[in-house]
């Protein structure tokens, strides 16, 4: 890097240097452009860190030569001296290009040793402020560079605070602080083997090279995992000078959103607290008071501030969140960045940005993430419940939760991956919680404010969260919580209510959400520009009129197996299965016709006009019988106890029949199309039941037009088999239409889930009017990954360990799953031009799969009924992102 500039003064940057600067550090370079009041500084770029890793992790001679290079210019800006009587001190912070907030390292008030401090009290005439600011040099730096732990510190501060007799830091006197100065120091020497480091400049390095060093902490890469933010990237460091929250009254700092991160509200949102640092407020350690309060204490600094909200907000056309700190009555801005939102507020702030004519529509389509409309779609608790509400925090991140509390993010962990519901429940979280969160349902905190570390990834995971629960009172060494003066046990179910603050006994009930008119308006805006279609997996009336109000332009899957499970049915289907030859077999079907077709003619109906395809039955046929290992212990009880000779041998034929039809991997064998063909019968009833649906429909003054049939046959991999199936439903469809007088067109075509169907996908296409890609199955006969196995075993560890870059049963595995659907659309459509294609598997549902779908011109998307609005989404920004 010899050639390339590695430090940047703010005034040499700006917002389109992000990539080279950090989110952070660019934004202050362009707030430094447009004339906001930052403190001055310089930047260390995202590519000295690259270049810090294949260095072996050391800072190198041309490296240290510029940094102090700045740092001398940052001198005669500030006119201090670093380390000197009048001391410069610094703040050093990480700035990643994507911001992840908490997750890496920031250090405040460097360039302290005993004499700067008594420098920096004979300047302020304040000798407690600075004992203050090294005691949180010392704490913080060692943490982030020594790793001290930090309970020992707050073992440390929390003794003095209770010989003194008081709540809060604030009230600590000189002496108080120089005992906890010296004790500070003492637990760095035993801890870490060596005196804290004195030296500034020896400060500063280590400072830098930590903040490097936290790219790779287990923290950040969990986060860059979970947020698809790529790990080559890399941080800036930014290094500016202090400005002072805690020097008093008129002093203070603070964190606020340009509009209501929660709601969109267009109404600046924040807390503040008077005579304090930055820490305090994000990392939850005193509760802050709501900004409104600063237009009481400060006047004048409020006016400012939202002056520059409305500033910031205008220039960057965008929602924002802006740290600041005012130092004797001057007010100083630290950062702005995008503000993280809720998915709520983001379809309330996209759709209100163009409305005020800030934005455009397809500005205001990419400004909410498919995947946010999810927490919108989340049920909540139910308004008629009957709450047991044990006490109350601040609503931190909307939605419900029910779970287990439990105070360790690892064992939180543990219990997820083990299948339980869990809430994490701690006095506040730190980055390295992140892991915990991620697993649990909800997360509960007794201190911290609603820009608290576990507000701010809580809102970005879709968590429910609340904070600040001040009856809350956590024993973790002894496994106990306590609301009020009532003791629990770790363990006990709780319920949250991240949108009142509501924290409740017991699990609540919970209801479905409604869709806000914003939400309605930017999926009317993505229907406009998407060229996909979206169709939903559907296999009842009520799904299908669900899929209707979410949006649906069709059903894309019909799955008749799933009405077989109906507990009243599942007796005759069993009968069916059992039978001894085809007569019995067709009593058993005659018996199931009836339910068959009322089941489609409920579907039909609601979805009268769109096109509705019905898989027939997939599945092998022991999915519908008693599971082998429980009915064995059943026939060898019946033996022993030598009771109802009957039953012993009505369980033991159906024991036999249960064998019989076993298969090693029965998801590769009797099943699909090769079911249907070996008992077409099967076949035949269920097209049968689907056309005397439709034709009692037409006879009820239905029009023809409003039914638009798609029967698909599954797991076809010989165009034989689809030749063979499509002979017998035309027969059955046109016996039915004919005796009833009745004409009605329809589709017949197949379910594109076999390797050997993509390769073969011009012969098929010869015999099919559509493709659907069953893209689970496909998945797994590509990838040869039995999921139920795989899921739970392998993938973690590919994941982990970079083999694989995203779960293939998640996101379609672009390279092989992929290949094989582009294989298959560019034979299918060069044997059959205007072949009609979609997916129906999970994927279908999945935005970045969505995206793949629109570039290979597939025709439709079909998912859950619940997905339907994230599909309409993503179909839309495919086609921004593709122009």
């Amino acid at each position: 890097m010899s050639n390339r500039q590695l430090v940047y003064q703010l005034s040499q940057g700006g917002a389109e240097m992000k990539k080279l600067l950090g989110g952070k550090g660019a934004n202050l370079a362009e707030m430094c452009r447009i004339g906001l009041p930052v403190p001055p500084g310089f930047i260390i770029t995202t590519e000295v860190c690259s270049a810090y890793y294949e260095a072996g992790r050391r800072i190198w001679p041309a490296l240290e030569e510029e940094v102090l290079a700045n740092l001398g210019l940052l001198e005669r800006q500030t006119g201090r001296v670093f380390g000197g009587e009048k001391p410069l001190l610094v703040s050093v912070r990480s700035g990643a290009v994507v911001s992840m907030p908490g997750m890496m390292d920031t250090i405040l008030n460097l360039g302290l040793n005993p004499q700067a401090a008594e420098g920096l009290a004979r300047e302020t005439a304040d000798r407690r402020f600075a004992l203050d600011c090294f005691r949180r040099f010392i704490q913080m730096f060692a943490q982030v560079v020594l790793k001290v732990e930090h309970h020992h510190f707050e073992n440390i501060l929390e003794e003095a605070r209770r010989r003194r007799q008081v709540k809060n830091d604030a009230g600590l006197e000189e002496g108080d602080l120089e005992a906890v100065i010296e004790a500070y120091l003492k637990r760095v020497r035993l801890d870490s083997g060596a005196d804290f480091p004195m030296d500034p400049r020896e400060q500063l390095f280590l400072a830098v090279q930590a903040v490097f060093d936290s790219w790779h902490t287990p923290r950040a890469a969990v986060y860059r995992q979970i947020n698809r933010i790529p790990d080559n990237l890399g941080t800036a460091v930014n290094v500016q000078a202090m400005v002072f929250g805690n020097l008093g009254p008129d002093s203070g700092t603070g964190v606020a959103f340009t509009r209501n991160p929660s709601t969109g509200e267009r109404k600046i949102y924040g807390e503040y607290l008077l005579n304090a640092q930055g820490e305090d407020v994000v990392a939850g350690i005193r509760t802050p008071h709501p900004l409104e309060g600063l237009q009481r204490d400060l006047p004048d600094v409020y006016s400012r501030f939202v002056d520059l909200c409305r500033i910031l907000e205008n220039h960057y056309r965008e929602m924002q969140d802006i740290e600041f700190t005012i130092e004797r009555g001057k007010l100083y801005l630290l950062q702005t960045r995008t503000g993280k939102r809720t998915a709520a507020a983001a379809v309330k702030i996209a759709v209100d940005l163009a409305r005020e004519g800030m934005i455009d529509k397809a500005t205001a389509l990419q400004r909410v993430e498919p995947s946010q409309l999810e927490q919108l779609l989340h049920r909540c608790i139910d308004p008629a419940a009957s709450l047991d509400v044990l006490a109350k925090g601040l609503p931190a991140s909307p939605g419900a939760a029910t779970g287990k509390v439990i105070f360790n993010s690892d064992k939180a962990q543990a219990m997820d991956q083990a299948g339980e519901k869990v809430l994490l429940v701690r006095p506040e979280t730190t980055p390295d919680d992140i892991h915990g969160i991620n697993a649990a349902r909800g997360v509960l905190t007794s201190r911290g404010g609603m820009t608290s570390h576990a507000a701010v990834v809580a809102r970005q995971m879709d968590k429910p969260c609340v904070c600040g629960c001040e009856a809350l009172r956590i024993d973790e060494a002894n496994g106990l919580f306590f609301i009020g003066d009532q003791e629990y046990r770790e363990g006990e179910i709780l319920s949250i209510n991240g949108s009142t603050g509501q924290v409740i006994l017991g699990e609540v009930p919970l209801i479905d959400p409604e869709l806000t008119p914003e939400f309605r308006e930017l999926l009317d805006w993505a229907d406009g520009i998407r060229r996909l279609g979206v169709r939903a997996n559907a296999d009842t009336p009520q799904q299908a009129r669900l899929a209707l109000e979410m949006g649906a332009c069709g059903i894309g899957l019909c799955r008749t197996e799933h009405m077989f499970m109906d507990k009243e049915r599942l007796p005759v289907v069993q009968q069916m299965i059992l039978a001894a030859g085809r007569e019995e077999r067709e009593a058993a079907l005659a018996a199931l016709l009836p339910m068959q077709k009322e089941d489609f003619k409920g579907i039909l109906k609601a979805m009268a006009g769109y096109p509705v395809t019905i898989r027939l039955l997939d599945p092998p046929l022991h999915e519908f019988l008693p599971n082998r290992d429980e009915l064995l212990l059943e026939v060898n009880r019946l033996r022993w106890e030598k009771g109802d000779l009957a039953l012993q041998k009505k369980k033991e034929a159906l024991l036999q029949k249960v064998r019989a039809l076993s298969e090693f991997n029965p998801m590769l064998g009797h099943r699909g199309c090769r079911l249907g063909l070996v008992y077409p019968e099967i076949y035949r009833m269920q097209v049968q039941a689907i056309f005397l649906a439709a034709v009692e429909l037409l006879a009820e003054g239905l029009p023809a037009e409003s039914l638009q049939l798609e029967i698909m046959v599954p797991l076809v991999g010989h165009v034989e088999e689809l030749q063979l199936m499509k002979r017998e439903i035309e027969q059955v469809a046109a016996a039915v239409l004919q005796a009833h007088g009745r004409e009605l067109p329809y589709l017949v075509g197949t379910m594109i889930e076999l390797p050997r169907a993509c390769v073969t996908a011009d012969r098929i296409a010869g015999s099919a009017a559509f493709f659907s890609f069953g893209t689970n199955d496909l998945t797994q006969t590509a990838l040869g990954y039995s999921r139920d196995d795989v899921e739970g075993k392998i993938l973690p560890f590919y994941l982990e360990n970079k083999i694989l870059p995203e779960n293939p049963f998640v996101e379609i595995d672009r390279d092989g799953v992929g290949e094989l659907i582009r294989i298959a659309v560019e034979k299918g459509r060069a044997a059959r031009p205007g072949l009609k294609m979609g997916i129906c598997g999970e994927h279908g549902g999945n935005p970045a799969s969505i995206e793949f779908c629109h570039a290979i011109g597939l025709d439709y998307v079909s998912c859950a009924p619940l997905k339907l609005p994230i599909a309409r989404l993503a179909a839309a920004r495919a086609v921004l992102r593709s122009e």
